[in-house]
């Protein structure tokens, strides 16, 4: 790929990729471990003996794994058979193509840091998968629950906004009706810092009232394309036919409280009538500790419905009304777990790209689906989002994320060298977000 700048990696010692592959990464694997040491007795009461002797297996293969992350061994190829393998190992093949090292191997801290990180998740699935019968477990499930339990009091007062919103959408003039769609936007991008692989699975629940604290957040937008977007939706709703389908399509990041704020912001796109079909993408395999499974997708549904509260019981009703009815559509794709960069999905996997392209507008959540859509790599801060995508344009869309990785494109001049003065961490630590857009203008 002429033109483009190297990949970001753990080599350069102090970097956030650098600190991830050295601390953060083996954090996640040894609470990996530790939930499967904790699940021994559940394990041995469902499947007796073959259970322990299978927990026994996914911990040893987790910590062979840990050891070689941590002595940086050469990245090995997988060996369970699954849909993904094949691709898997030739992307491997690929990567150590790309190497000058005398022995000519991928190693964790010198391999592109997307690459590792992606391979380490993908490995862990590939212990539990090893590790029959024990092999639906999910190592990250009981993080991604506490992080929904711990958040209530924030749901509540989020579906009790929308609801009360609702009663009244029909009176709303459409400067009334913007200001609440761009409300609940930035509410989904806030909803972006409850991220555990960020802190390596520790609680990061939603304790404060978001709805309250937009004001105070604002300044913290530094690309901020909201205006665009309402023009993009607002259009198609004023120029569609009757029989006309408005799609957008949400490619999710984390489950428990951001995937809330991601449904509210779906729930008021049709009642606003902004869409009339919503189509949500999740992960196949459990991902990056809070990455939105099937299973999380409608745990979380049938737990909002059973709450103890009219409006979140009232929210849960209506969205598995949506599934039902087919205006929510969740769809799962092996894609989002390999770890190509976005530009190269028409070649990896033309029928996703195919079905991204029939989206009126694709909002993507999250730092890792931006690490992808800009390939991850050492691109100057003013550098456009256009060219960093590299050709990746299925349809309009929008990157949503709060900053929790060294990589950031399309700032003002300046912007970025201002900000590293005042505040080195800045595009590392959740504080600062963006909706940045490419489209029609």
């Amino acid at each position: 790929m002429a033109g483009v700048p190297a990949s970001l990696s753990g080599q350069d010692v102090g970097s956030f990729a650098y600190l991830t592959v050295k601390d953060r990464i083996p954090q996640i694997l040894t609470k990996a471990i530790d939930t499967l040491h904790r699940h021994k007795s559940e394990f041995f009461e469902k499947h007796g003996e073959e259970g322990v002797e299978a927990e026994k297996k996914a911990i040893s293969l987790l910590s062979k794994l840990r050891n070689e992350l941590q002595t940086d061994k050469p990245i090995i190829p997988l060996v369970e058979k699954f849909v993904d393998t094949d691709i898997w190992n030739q992307y491997l093949e690929y990567q150590q193509s790309l190497i000058n090292e005398s022995d000519g191997k991928s190693r964790w801290f010198y391999s592109p840091w997307l690459f590792v990180e992606c391979y380490m998740y993908r490995r862990i699935h590939e212990a539990i998968i090893q590790s029959p019968p024990i092999n639906y477990f999910d190592v990250f499930k009981e993080s991604k629950e506490q992080n929904f339990y711990e958040s209530q009091e924030s749901i509540i007062a989020l579906c009790t906004h929308l609801q009360q919103l609702i009663t009244t959408i029909e009176d709303l003039d459409e400067n009334q009706l913007k200001d609440e769609f761009f409300k609940l936007l930035q509410i989904s991008l806030w909803g972006n810092k409850c991220d555990l692989s960020f802190s390596a699975g520790e609680n990061s629940s939603q304790k404060t009232d978001v709805v309250n604290s937009l004001e105070d957040l604002k300044p913290f937008i530094l690309v901020n394309d909201m205006e665009r977007l309402w023009s993009l939706l607002s259009n198609c709703k004023k120029t569609r036919e009757k029989a006309s389908v408005i799609s957008v399509y949400i490619v999710l990041d984390n489950a428990g409280f951001e995937l809330v704020t991601d449904l509210i912001l779906a729930n008021f796109l049709l009642s606003s009538k902004l869409a009339t079909e919503v189509h949500f993408y999740g992960k196949m395999i459990p991902w990056f500790v809070s990455d939105t499974t099937v299973h999380d997708f409608h745990w979380l549904i049938e737990q909002v419905k059973h709450a103890n509260h009219k409006w979140m019981s009232k929210c849960g009703a209506d969205w598995e009304d949506y599934i039902k009815m087919g205006k929510w559509v969740y769809h799962d794709h092996i894609f989002w777990t390999l770890p190509h960069e976005y530009c190269a999905m028409p070649q990896v996997a033309p029928d996703l790209y195919a079905e991204l392209q029939k989206a009126h507008l694709i909002l993507f959540k999250g730092d890792l689906n931006y690490r992808k859509l800009t390939g991850d790599r050492k691109w100057e801060f003013s550098v456009p989002f256009h060219q960093a995508l590299n050709g990746f344009y299925p349809a309009p869309l929008c990157a949503i994320r709060t900053l929790k990785a060294e990589i950031q494109v399309g700032l003002q001049p300046g912007q970025g060298e201002q900000l590293m003065a005042s505040e080195p961490s800045w595009w590392t630590t959740g504080k600062y977000g963006i909706f940045q857009y490419d489209g029609p203008l």
